[in-house]
């Protein structure tokens, strides 16, 4: 597996953002895969991870998907649904792949596991390929 090229400044796979996860996202096959630990200093209700971190974790999973194939996308719009709380302390599981593409636009699916294989949330996404430009000035 190869490593997904990273941003320093970055919130979720940032070495340098000093608040930041961390977390290191991988090429294996089509998929970008990724695992973490679902931090208890991030908890919302006591004991449960927060929901809002969950679907930042799918929504990065997807991007890195589309950035594992060395083309640069930004989020236009994201589903995600919840199938069971995240217990603070879990060790998570981050899956992500492109479903399809028409031109710019990537379609994408992702979902959160536990080790023994439960599914806390899934996501479909689309992303838009980012021009020229404006990827000159984001780099």
């Amino acid at each position: 597996m190869e490593e997904i090229i990273k941003y320093s400044g970055c919130f979720v796979c940032g070495d340098e953002h000093p608040e930041g996860l961390r977390i290191k996202f991988f090429r294996d096959g089509d998929d970008a895969v990724a695992d973490c630990i679902a931090e208890p200093k991030y908890q919302g209700y006591k004991g449960i991870y927060h929901g809002g971190l969950v679907s930042t974790l799918l929504d990065e999973i997807m991007a890195k998907a589309v950035l594992a194939i060395q083309r640069f996308a930004m989020t236009v719009e994201m589903t995600c649904r919840y199938k069971k709380p995240v217990p603070v302390g879990e060790k998570l599981r981050l899956t992500g792949r492109i479903v399809s593409q028409r031109g710019r636009l990537f379609e994408t699916a992702a979902e959160v596991t536990g080790t023994d294989g439960t599914v806390y949330a899934t996501a479909t996404g689309k992303y838009l390929e980012v021009p020229d430009p404006v990827l000159r000035d984001l780099l």
